[in-house]
Formats: structure tokens, sequence, C-alpha cells
């Protein structure tokens, strides 16, 4: 293992319709994907199609979609530790207009306590906040061992705030801001007191503010991507976790500046592409969206 991720897993359908029917209409689709789901977990499989040897820690049923989730896993080169619930979840997400909505059927009612992993040889680790007592247990154990602890904050969880102080990037959504009632500048002084060496927040289509290594904030515009060619938004961000965090452990003497340009190059391909497997770049891929597109203003 080079690289541990946690988080939870779903099996994503998404599909481009026109409308959602209600009552007794029914619609036909124009397209559809399945795909594995998740935020840690589409991480885990970008990094490992940019070249990390990956395993991932997430629930696990004992059912068709759990035979589907691991079939993909297997394809994909992504070793996976399951801990016990009864049923897979599932996501319904329908991308329109730049957007997404989202249902979701969860299941995180685990059986058993987290399993112990063998972490010889690993050396990063990257969480999205989900299995909250692995999740503190494992920054707590990666960070003694020196690795690198990166969080994708996604939303407020339980153990979040003391899950903070064992991590070295933390890179914090908007809806996380919100939740928080902070601004996103108040955010990366909050993330500062909490220890970690890097913060951001990502702002969409706006690029993000970040710090690094006790510096001032500064801004990074997004790749710009023509309206017509962006597809499918659900998932990008997770790209974009998967690939900085890919290009940390594999290139450490690049900045951060680096880094986070190669997170956003990779989420600019993952946008022009409909569910989460056909919107994992290779690196020529992300280089080709480094070459052709220009930066937002």
């Amino acid at each position: 293992m080079e690289a541990l991720f946690i988080g939870h897993a779903y099996i994503d359908i998404t599909f481009i319709a026109d409308s959602l029917p209600t009552g007794d209409d029914k619609t036909i689709a124009d397209d559809y994907a399945v795909a594995f789901g998740g935020n840690a977990v589409t991480a885990a499989f970008c990094a490992a199609k940019l070249g990390l040897k990956a395993e991932l820690l997430c629930q696990q049923a004992d059912d068709w979609l759990a035979r589907m989730f691991l079939e993909m896993a297997s394809r994909a080169g992504v070793s996976v530790h399951g801990r016990k619930v009864a049923e897979s979840s599932i996501s319904f997400i329908m991308p329109k207009d730049g957007k997404r909505a989202i249902v979701r059927c969860r299941d995180s009612e685990f059986r058993h306590p987290f399993p112990i992993l063998n972490l010889d040889g690993c050396r990063g680790l990257h969480l999205d906040g989900h299995m909250a007592d692995a999740a503190l247990h494992y920054a707590k154990e990666c960070r003694a061992r020196g690795m690198l602890t990166s969080l994708d904050g996604g939303s407020a969880r339980p153990g979040t705030d003391e899950l903070l102080e064992h991590i070295d990037v933390a890179v914090i959504s908007e809806r996380m801001c919100e939740q928080m009632h902070l601004n996103p500048l108040a955010m990366l002084a909050y993330l500062r007191s909490k220890g970690c060496k890097v913060g951001a927040v990502t702002l969409g289509e706006r690029g993000l503010v970040w710090f690094e290594d006790g510096k001032e904030a500064q801004t990074m515009p997004a790749r710009l991507v023509p309206p017509e060619k962006v597809i499918d938004t659900s998932g990008a961000g997770d790209v974009f976790h998967g690939a900085y965090f890919y290009s940390a452990l594999t290139r450490p003497e690049l900045s951060w500046a680096d880094h986070f340009d190669f997170g956003r190059s990779a989420s600019a391909f993952a946008v022009q592409h409909l569910g989460n497997e056909a919107s994992l770049p290779t690196l020529e891929d992300v280089e080709a969206m480094r070459a052709t597109l220009p930066l937002s203003t």
C-alpha cells in the first residue's frame, strides 16, 4: 500500500434527463452511467488511475451491489477493506446546467469495529470524514508515523473538529463554510488554528483560496471549461482531491501551487464526462487540460 483512503462507498447511477416525472408520469433519459461513488472512494480510484497503489477502507455489505463495487475496484487496482453493514449504499444523480441533484440511500450502521491495517510502506492518508472512529484512529497513527494526512471537508461531520488536529492538508467546501457560519478567509484562519500546514476552500468554477506553511492566503482560478462541454460536475471535486493527493505523494519537491494546479486540471477533465468512472483522467489527460484550457478570471 502506498496510500490509504477512508470513506463511504456508493454505487452511483447518473442520468441525463430534461426533468423528473411525478405522480404516474414517465420519462426517458438521454444517457446514463453506473459507477462507484463517494468522496474518498472516488479520490482513491482517481489516484489509482494516475498510478498510486491505493487501498480503501469503507463500509461493505453482502449483496449484489457490493459485488458490483468490488468488481469495479478490482479492475481499477484498488484494494478494499470492508466494514460490515446490512445494505450497500446507492446514489441517484441528475446533472443539469452545471449543477446536480442527488438522492442517496445510505447504511452506516456498522456491525463490527473497523479493521486494523498494516501501514508498512504507506506514505499518505486521505479522508472524507465518514467513519469517524476509523478516520480519527488512522489520522493519529499516520501523523505519528510522519505520513501526509489529507481531509476532504465536504461537510461538517461529527468529530471533524478533533480530526483536524491531526490533518496536514485540509481542503474545505463552501458548503462546510456555510454550515460553520464562516466565510472562506475565516475558515482558513480556523484551519491554521488547528495546525493544518496547508488549507484551502474550494469555490467551484471560481477556483479556490488557500495558504501554505503559514504564508498569506492567495487565490487560484479554475481552468475554464466551455459551458457546452460541461456534462456532469458530480465527482469533479473528488477527482480534484485524488489528483492533488497523488501529486503531493509522487512529487513532494513541488509546491502546493503545483499540486493544486494538477488537481484543478484533473477536475476540468472530469466535468466533461458522465459518471465517475469516465471522469477519471490519465496523466496525459491532465497535461492536455493544462495545455489547452485557459484560466478563469
